[in-house]
């Protein structure tokens, strides 16, 4: 069994430890959005005995259009990550894009994540190990999960191997992602936990033009099919209204909706 330590009391991998959740909106829109949504999770939480991790993304440069709403940025978005770490006594996470942010991200955030599309940028890889921060690397859509070992070697050449992968689907033709969930023991096969992105596997990326669309009505199926392959943890976006959702709201799980599928989750964790 694989374990990584994220803080005294935080381990992620099952069996040993119980799923884990890591969720909260796309992009922090605001400080209200955020608290809104990390204290309602954490409620949830606390009643099912899921150990939680809020995430929230302070600058989204992957974006489908130059208009789209990117973020707060580095700074405000870290006072934020900040404040609900601090006041809410919750371990936090968020994306890094630039070699530049990994430093001041890593000053607050317990685990550091490359975006999918970056997996395979080596001077990010280099930088987010060397902190000696929890690495949580998302497989990109144009990887096969084998592929993943030498994003972890990547990680792991600074002597740091608190690393996590995660599964958020494979590019299937245009404007659309399928899962493999052979790829959650093909990558534990790698030495790490797995997390399974439960929202971002049925996203459509830029099906609309200017913006990605989305499935979410798919999200409880595949989260559950994962969990049955033995994912560590689950990866939502949620949202008080995701359709008015400044990104990403087309595959994000409505907030009203978490505690139920979260009940589901659990008990089949537990089988």
């Amino acid at each position: 069994m694989t374990s990584v330590k994220i803080n005294d009391t935080f381990f992620i991998g099952r069996p040993r430890y119980p799923l884990a959740l890591i969720a909260g909106p796309c992009v922090l829109e605001s400080r209200e959005l955020a608290f809104t949504v990390a204290r309602a999770v954490a409620e949830i939480c606390r009643e099912l005995k899921v150990p939680y991790i809020f995430k929230g993304s302070f600058d989204k440069a992957n974006r489908s259009s130059i208009n789209s709403f990117r973020g707060p940025g580095l700074k405000a978005g870290l006072e934020i990550l900040a404040a609900v770490k601090a006041e809410l006594k919750l371990p936090v996470t968020t994306d890094v894009h630039t070699v530049e942010q990994v430093e001041a991200a890593a000053e607050i955030i317990d685990i550091i994540q490359i975006p999918a599309f970056l997996c395979r940028q080596t001077d990010l890889l280099l930088a987010a190990g060397k902190t000696g921060r929890v690495v949580n690397v998302k497989k990109g859509q144009f990887m096969a999960p084998r592929d993943m070992e030498q994003v972890v070697n990547k990680v792991a050449a600074g002597g740091n191997r608190k690393i996590i992968l995660t599964e958020r689907g494979t590019t299937f033709g245009y404007n659309n992602l399928v899962v493999d969930f052979r790829s959650l023991p093909l990558m534990r096969a790698c030495g790490t936990p797995v997390i399974f992105d439960a929202t971002h596997s049925v996203q459509l990326p830029a099906a609309r033009g200017e913006a990605s669309g989305g499935d979410r009505d798919m999200i409880p199926t595949l989260a559950a099919a994962a969990v049955s392959a033995g994912a560590d943890a689950i990866f939502m976006e949620v949202h008080p209204d995701p359709d008015k959702a400044l990104c990403d709201g087309a595959n994000s799980l409505p907030l009203a909706e978490l505690k139920s599928l979260l009940k589901r989750l659990v008990a089949l964790s537990e089988i």
